[in-house]
């Protein structure tokens, strides 16, 4: 989002925007859902899990990375990835910081 569009919205918006996006594809849902599983894991078993040939997944990993929801390191010839529980939380306390009330409903 540019600089301009930031001023607009609050910055709590903004991040739930961006974490939101990054779950915005079932296959990278997916990734969430099995790394929820493991303590950490490497981009072969990934896909052999998701099913997705290896530069999709990389694809999609990337995402994720880039908005945060996991970390990678580097292992060798391998990149290990994990869960960041910090901005998992982040996003679930974004969630939960809508509010849901209305004193009617719609329809």
């Amino acid at each position: 989002m540019g600089l301009v569009k930031d001023k607009l919205y609050q910055q709590e918006d903004v991040q739930l925007a961006t974490l939101a996006k990054a779950l915005a594809h079932p296959a990278r849902v997916a990734i969430i859902k099995f790394l929820l599983k493991q303590k950490a894991c490497v981009c072969r078993t990934i896909v052999d899990e998701i099913g997705l040939a290896q530069a999709t997944i990389s694809q999609h990993l990337k995402v994720l990375k880039n908005a945060g929801l996991i970390q990678g390191t580097v292992e060798g010839t391998s990149v290990c990835y994990c869960i960041d529980y910090t901005a998992l939380q982040q996003l679930l306390d974004l969630f939960d910081g809508l509010d849901l009330t209305t004193s009617e409903q719609c329809c």
